[in-house]
C-alpha cells in the first residue's frame, strides 16, 4: 500500500481514486489542476465556466476512474483531453443555445407582426397615397423622389432641373399639406 501519495506515480494515484481514496483525488487536483483550468480558460476565455470545467473534469476522473489507461498516456494528457473535449462541447453548445435564441426571437417578431397592424399599415398607406394625390404635381414628383426614391434634394433638383432652393420649398409645403391630411389617423408628424 502507497504511504505517502505525494511520491506516488499518476497511475498508482488513479488506482488509489478507484478505491474511493479522497486524499489521492486530492493529490491529482494538487499537481494537475492548474493545468486543466489553464486549458478551461484558454479555450472558453471564460474563468467561471473554467472552474466549471475543472469540476466536471476531475468528477469524472473520480467516478470513472478505470477509464484513464496509464499504456496510452500521462494522466496530465488524458485531463487535458478530457478539459479540451468538454470545453468545445461548452462552446458548441452555448453558440447553438444562442442561434436558437435568435432564431426564436426573430420568430416571434414576425408572428409578433399581426394581421390587425398590416390592416393598419395598408390603411395608412392608402390614406397617405390620398394625401399624396391632393398635392400639385411639382409638389408631389419632388416629395416622392426625395421621401420614396432615395434621392438629395441636390439630386432632385438635377432630375427636375430646378433649383434646389424651390425643390426644399415644394417638399417643404407638400409635407406640411400631407401632415394635415393625415393628423387624423395619427399618421402625421
Amino acid at each position: 500500500m502507497i504511504t505517502s501519495l505525494l511520491d506516488a506515480s499518476d497511475g498508482a494515484l488513479v488506482v488509489a481514486i478507484g478505491r474511493w481514496r479522497e486524499d489521492a483525488l486530492a493529490e491529482a487536483y494538487r499537481r494537475h489542476a492548474g493545468a486543466v483550468f489553464g486549458l478551461a480558460k484558454r479555450v472558453l476565455a471564460d474563468p467561471t465556466r473554467a472552474e466549471e470545467i475543472v469540476q466536471e473534469v476531475f468528477l469524472r476522473l473520480w467516478n470513472e476512474p478505470d477509464r484513464f489507461d496509464p499504456e496510452r498516456g500521462s494522466l496530465r494528457s488524458y485531463l487535458l483531453a478530457q478539459t479540451h473535449g468538454r470545453a468545445v462541447d461548452m462552446l458548441r453548445s452555448e453558440t447553438s443555445r444562442r442561434d436558437r435564441e435568435q432564431r426564436e426571437a426573430r420568430s416571434a417578431a414576425v408572428a409578433g407582426y399581426d394581421i390587425e397592424h398590416e390592416v393598419w399599415d395598408l390603411a395608412v398607406a392608402d390614406r397617405v397615397r390620398d394625401a399624396l394625390a391632393t398635392l400639385s404635381e411639382d409638389e408631389r414628383q419632388a416629395i416622392q423622389l426625395a421621401y420614396f426614391g432615395g434621392h438629395t434634394y441636390r439630386e432632385v433638383a438635377s432630375i427636375l432641373d430646378t433649383p434646389e432652393g424651390t425643390v426644399k420649398s415644394r417638399i417643404r409645403v407638400g409635407l406640411k399639406r400631407m401632415r394635415g391630411a393625415l393628423s387624423d389617423v395619427g399618421a402625421g408628424a
